[in-house]
C-alpha cells in the first residue's frame, strides 16, 4: 500500500480587515495574521434573514485569549474569555510531580474584564491586585504578564516571521469564526515561584486569538504542543468542533516553517481522563496523550452552561512532514481539550 499523500490546503493572501466594507466576512484559510477585524461593518442577521438587535449581536459575540509556554516538566497556560454574559480567567502552573498552581477570575457582564480588538495591537487583562494578568499583543509578539500568590511572569513570545495559523470560516447557520495560532515561539523574560526563577532556556509558548458569532451550543476537542525535539522548535496544532465548514484549523511548525494537517479525529472516554488516541484523516499525525493533570470547570448559570476540561500531559506517537521524514515523539509535555459551551 503506498503512503497517503500529505494534505496540502490552498492559501488565501490575508486581507486588510476580515469584515469587508459590504459586511461580509471574507473566508479562508491566510498566509498571514489578520491585523482588523473591522467588526463594526459586520451586521449580524437571524437565521431567517432579519438584522438583529444591537444587544443581541452584542451578545452574540465571543473572544478568547490564551497564552502556554512550556519547558521540558513544567507548563504556564494563562487564558482571558468574554462571552459576554460573564468574563472569566485561569492561570497555573503544572510541574511534573509536583502540586499544580492554580487560580480564576470571574468577570458578571465582563466588568473588569478587556480584551483586544486585533492579535496584533491592544491588550488583554483580568483581576486587579495580588491576582491578575495581562496579554499585550503586537505585530512581531506578544507579552504575557501574571501576578498571582506565589506566581510571577513576564514573558514575552517572539514571532520571529513565523507563519501563524489563521483561519475564517462560517459557523452554524448565521456566524463566523476567526482563529489565530502560532506554536513554537521563542520566549524570553522571568518566570518565578515562590520567588524561584525556572529555566527558560528551553521553553518555547502558543499563543491563541479566536473570536466571532459562534453557535449557541459548542464544543470542541484540542490538542496543543510548543517544545523541542533534539533542539529544534516544535509546534502542534489539532482540533475538532468548530472551524470544520470547509477548512480546519490543524498544523505543525518545524524549525520555523508551518506545515498544514488534514482533519483530526480524537478518541477517548469523556469518564477518564486517558488514553487519547488523536489520528489524521491523511495520516500525518497519529498520537497518544496521557493526561497528568486537569483544569476543570462545571457551570450551570441560567442560560449559561460550560463543561471545561484541560489536561497537561505527555504525547507519543509519530507525526510525518511534508518531506517525507518522521518525527518521533515519546512523553513530550503539551496540552489536550475537551469542552462543552451553552451560551
Amino acid at each position: 500500500m503506498s503512503e497517503p499523500q500529505c494534505y496540502q490546503p490552498m492559501l488565501t493572501p490575508a486581507p486588510l480587515t476580515l469584515i469587508n466594507a459590504q459586511g461580509r466576512l471574507q473566508q479562508g484559510l491566510f498566509d498571514a495574521s489578520v491585523a482588523n477585524l473591522n467588526l463594526s461593518a459586520f451586521h449580524l442577521h437571524s437565521v431567517l434573514d432579519k438584522p438583529v438587535s444591537r444587544l443581541t449581536q452584542h451578545f452574540g459575540y465571543k473572544q478568547f485569549q490564551f497564552v502556554c509556554v512550556s519547558g521540558p516538566d513544567w507548563l504556564l497556560a494563562v487564558a482571558i474569555a468574554d462571552v459576554r454574559y460573564v468574563c472569566s480567567g485561569f492561570a497555573y502552573l503544572y510541574q511534573q510531580g509536583k502540586p499544580a498552581r492554580e487560580f480564576a477570575l470571574l468577570a458578571p457582564l465582563g466588568f473588569g474584564c478587556l480584551t483586544s480588538e486585533s492579535p496584533q495591537q491592544g491588550k488583554a487583562s483580568m483581576g486587579k491586585g495580588a491576582k491578575q494578568w495581562q496579554i499585550d499583543c503586537a505585530a512581531t509578539r506578544w507579552i504575557l504578564s501574571v501576578q498571582a500568590p506565589g506566581l510571577q511572569a513576564e514573558l514575552q513570545l517572539n514571532f520571529d516571521q513565523q507563519q501563524p495559523l489563521a483561519l475564517a470560516a462560517p459557523t452554524g447557520y448565521n456566524g463566523w469564526t476567526y482563529t489565530e495560532k502560532n506554536n513554537a515561539l521563542r520566549v524570553s523574560g522571568t518566570l518565578q515561584l515562590d520567588g524561584q526563577p525556572l529555566d527558560l532556556t528551553k521553553a518555547r509558548g502558543g499563543i491563541d486569538f479566536s473570536a466571532g458569532f459562534m453557535r449557541r451550543e459548542t464544543s470542541w476537542r484540542w490538542s496543543s504542543i510548543n517544545a523541542l525535539l533534539d533542539g529544534v522548535p516544535f509546534g502542534l496544532n489539532l482540533a475538532a468542533g468548530v472551524n470544520e465548514t470547509g477548512l480546519c484549523e490543524n498544523a505543525l511548525w518545524y524549525d520555523g516553517n508551518i506545515q498544514h494537517l488534514s482533519p483530526v479525529r480524537f478518541e477517548f472516554d469523556r469518564g477518564q481522563a486517558t488514553p487519547w488516541r488523536i489520528r489524521t484523516l491523511c495520516g500525518e499525525v497519529d498520537l497518544t496523550f496521557a493526561a497528568d493533570f486537569c483544569r476543570q470547570e462545571k457551570l450551570q448559570l441560567g442560560l449559561l452552561a460550560s463543561n471545561f476540561r484541560q489536561y497537561a500531559g505527555f504525547y507519543s506517537g509519530t507525526l510525518r512532514l511534508r518531506d517525507g521524514r518522521v518525527l518521533q515523539l515519546e512523553q513530550c509535555l503539551g496540552l489536550a481539550e475537551d469542552h462543552y459551551a451553552k451560551w
